[in-house]
């Protein structure tokens, strides 16, 4: 409803005081958000919305602003995001909301950028974040049970609820108070613990749904993988599909809150690629079948800095084959051919919020879903589910082809705007350069293994590792003395005695003597893991020192606050002439964290504590716990930074303080690395890549975190990796490529049959377009007619048009974006006739 902002020249008599009272309540009455069975209702009117996760603490408020336009530029209404608790509230009662834990600075730029926010407070949220975002101090308060029906849990779990939702509303940042946030989530995927814990499973969850709603926002309140959820929340879906998926009662409306653009990656692991042919399909088949909302979890996935990352062994990257990828580039063809989808959706959107849709079956695996609006509109998705073949369907008087695995979108149940498997957008590739000639100068300072801290402890037998760390660090050493006798036979026959130690997890670096003896560690499928390896022991006295090492803390899992981490046992050494020898219950001596880690010399304050040792790496054995540091220029120009970590085996890695995360290049990644087709139900292990590689090579720097000159760069190398292969890189597209098809023959045909000429039949275009500031300088190839490969690998075919090259040239260069027909008028004629012919192009994008 508007209303002039300023009235003068007269004065408003009683009549018009009544009717601008009488508008502003009719007003109040549309205002605001509410929901029916076909949509989420905002201001009267009822919405198609897509939304996309991007979580505020994965990246820098420096790039929030930039990630949300393209967000917006690709077809979004709203920007989904969890709430951290235990980034928030780090100790009870202390709360953090700077840097890039500044929620309501987040949701103020979604607010500008005109988008709305989905707020899903949780507060547990999985995530793969650390502890699934609980507080670790969370766990020690006596008598509490996580996620269940328990008073000290949910007093505290209601206490954070209650201020999240009083500082949004503070702000005025609800709907209801003309902010952005239209919904709001309690809880998160709980279905399956709920059943699990019965009666005091549903009386928890259905007391999280009241707390939720009494805290009053005005916007409606979801809970995600929750079939029960009572009124008024809404129960939605979580899932690579959704189709199936109906609310819980018929008066809620059908809502996707994770629709699942990737997968996350695991150190050890492969990475995880989803088609997106596949990806909007399955968009396309939950619209057709009456969903109104739909999330992408990740539309950015972002990075986990610091020791955020939660499994474990969950990696430093978050990236998540999503449509802006970790550095925030847009990824084609995800980003573009999900946005070509999201306006032929938003097409339909009237007869989509209007009406049920009329199924017909089309075949035995074709059907038509069928929207009719009181108005007289018309909106139809044409599906073919067989994996396998293309159906060639007859609807409306028509015959229309569709791919195997696909869904054509007609907005007037004419003319297809839009296919799923029928991607006509271009391809980006990326690359890393090295972001300078100049070579890293190195300083060393070492760990001494041997030495007590102040900060240890004696005690008898085996700790569990977090009761004595708290999550304050990775690390925990555990270290105890033994003595071995002259008589022992290993000593002279050279047959070594073995060690045996079994830990709860993650990973385990053994020492004897100060040498270290080898490493175990677990993986994302098994934590616990035994160590097994024969020591160099000596006459006498021997220290052996374990140093147990966290890889993020679990965030899924019945009661996982209650799962062991650390080396609990037992230790035992075999080999001995008495046998086996159980250290188990030796006194053992207890150190947190590293010296390096108490003299903060990862920090800009705390780098001058210690005396460093310069000179040549080249001349220096590579060794176990050594930190390194040296000093570095930022690349000039604003492509995205990383740290190339390859040459190094395990550990963390900072920049001017801040910490990078954790790295771990030893871990090779183990999969089946096979052919990856869109076609056919999609699932985390379908699409793998990466297999004998590194798990992760290269580490996101924010560009917001160096300065142009003096930046410190500071390591931590648990294994002994070459610091000297150590380089910061750029990140870039190394070109964009395009591969568009003619209209098929059949096509053509029945243009002709049902309009003749009279209406000229659009033909298809090739769209290049770089990033804003680039523009094309140069094509490196281009073919029409039959090229072979796909974008970085394309070749001429035995088809081919003699001057595709100059005519992509004389289109193209120096020029932000470029488009040309896919046709024989534009290159010159037909270069082989009766061949369905396409147009191939590498283009190379440049800043002017």
């Amino acid at each position: 409803m508007l209303f002039p902002t300023r009235i003068c020249c007269f004065n408003l008599s009683f009549v018009s005081l009544s009717l601008l009272l009488l508008l502003t309540l009719v007003g109040n009455v549309l205002s605001g958000v509410t929901y029916d069975r076909k949509a989420i209702v905002i201001n009267g009117q009822r919405r198609i919305l897509i939304s996309g996760s991007i979580h505020y603490p994965r990246s820098t408020p420096e790039m929030w602003e930039d990630l949300i336009q393209k967000a917006k530029d690709g077809g979004l209404d709203v920007i989904q995001t969890y709430v951290f608790w235990n980034v928030h509230e780090p100790s009870p009662g202390n709360y953090n909301f700077e840097g890039r834990f500044d929620l309501v600075r987040f949701i103020k730029t979604v607010q500008r950028a005109g988008l709305f926010v989905h707020l899903r407070i949780g507060p547990y949220v999985c995530a793969e974040w650390n502890f699934g975002g609980l507080p670790v101090w969370l766990k020690y308060v006596p008598g509490i049970s996580f996620r269940t029906d328990n008073g000290p849990f949910k007093m505290a779990m209601q206490k954070f609820t209650e201020q999240i939702v009083s500082m949004m509303k503070s702000e005025k940042l609800f709907e209801s108070q003309g902010g952005p946030i239209i919904l709001s989530q309690i809880e998160n995927e709980y279905g399956l613990e709920a059943k699990a814990l019965g009666p005091a499973g549903h009386a928890y969850m259905t007391w999280a749904a009241n707390m939720a709603v009494g805290t009053e926002t005005g916007v409606p309140w979801v809970m995600c993988k929750e079939d029960d959820a009572p009124d008024p929340v809404i129960n939605t879906c979580n899932g690579f599909y959704c189709d199936y998926f109906s609310p819980n009662k018929p008066y809620k409306p059908t809502m996707w809150t994770e629709a699942w653009s990737g997968w996350f990656t695991e150190f050890g692991g492969t990475l995880r690629e989803r088609p997106v042919e596949d990806l909007a399909f399955a968009v396309a088949r939950f619209i057709q079948k009456g969903g109104s909302f739909v999330n992408y979890y990740m539309y950015h996935g972002g990075t986990n800095f610091g020791r955020t990352a939660g499994g474990p062994f969950i990696t430093t990257s978050y990236d998540y084959d999503a449509p802006i990828d970790e550095y925030g580039m847009i990824r084609q063809p995800k980003w573009g051919h999900l946005k070509e989808l999201h306006r032929a959706i938003k097409l339909c959107e009237h007869a989509l919020v209007s009406a049920d849709p009329i199924v017909t079956n089309l075949g035995n695996f074709q059907q038509a879903h069928v929207f009719s609006s009181e108005s007289g509109g018309c909106a139809a998705f044409l599906t073919n589910t067989d994996p396998k073949l293309t159906a060639r369907v007859f609807f409306n008087n028509m015959h229309y082809y569709l791919p195997p695995w696909s869904t054509s979108i007609l907005p007037d149940c004419r003319n297809v705007v839009f296919n799923t498997a029928k991607v006509g957008v271009q391809t980006s590739k990326t690359q890393m350069s090295l972001g300078s000639s100049r070579s890293l100068s190195w300083e060393t300072y070492d760990e001494n293994i041997n030495s007590y801290e102040d900060n240890s402890m004696t005690m008898v037998g085996l700790l569990e590792q977090i009761n004595v760390t708290r999550d304050t660090t990775d690390y925990l050493w555990y270290k105890t003395s033994i003595y071995i006798d002259h008589s022992e036979a290993f000593l002279r026959n050279g047959q070594h005695p073995v060690l045996y130690v079994h830990s709860a997890g993650h990973a385990l670096h053994v020492f004897v003597n100060g040498q270290l003896a080898g490493t175990a560690y677990g993986n994302g499928e098994n934590r616990q893991f035994t160590f097994t390896g024969n020591v160099n022991l000596r006459a006498g006295e021997n220290i052996i020192a374990l140093l147990s090492v966290a890889v993020g803390l679990p965030n899924i899992g019945m009661h996982y606050e209650s799962w062991n981490t650390g080396v609990l046992g037992p230790v035992v050494l075999k080999g001995l002439n008495k046998g086996n020898w159980d250290l188990t219950w030796q006194k053992w001596t207890y150190q947190v964290g590293l010296k390096g880690e108490n003299l903060n010399l990862h920090s800009l304050e705390g780098v001058s504590s210690v005396e460093w040792a310069q000179g040549s790496l080249f001349s220096r054995k590579t060794q176990p716990l050594t930190w390194y540091k040296a000093y570095f220029d930022a690349p000039s120009g604003r492509d995205p930074l990383a740290l190339d970590m390859g040459s190094m085996k395990k550990g963390q890695v900072w920049i001017n303080g801040q910490s990078i995360g954790r790295y771990w290049p030893a871990n090779i990644a183990q999969g089946d690395c096979g052919e990856c087709r869109y076609t056919g139900t999609f699932r985390q292990q379908k699409c793998q890549s990466g297999c004998g590689l590194p798990t992760q090579r290269w580490y996101h720097v924010p560009r917001s975190w160096v300065r142009p000159t003096g930046n410190l760069l500071v390591v931590f190398e648990e294994i002994g990796g070459d610091a000297s292969g150590i380089s910061l890189v750029t990140r870039s597209l190394a070109s964009v490529c395009a591969d568009v098809s003619e209209f098929h023959p059949y096509l053509r045909n029945w243009h002709l049959e049902n309009y003749g000429k009279t209406e000229v039949l659009q033909q298809p275009k090739i769209h290049i377009h770089c990033e804003e500031g680039q523009t094309i300088t140069a094509i490196k190839f281009a073919s029409f007619g039959t090229p072979l490969g796909s974008c970085g690998d394309f070749q001429l075919g035995a088809c081919h048009a003699p001057d595709s090259h100059s005519i992509l040239e004389k289109s193209c260069i120096g020029q932000q974006r470029c488009s040309v027909a896919v046709s024989n008028t534009e290159f010159g004629g037909d270069p082989c006739p009766n061949i369905l012919k396409r147009v191939a192009v590498e283009a190379i994008c440049g800043y002017t």
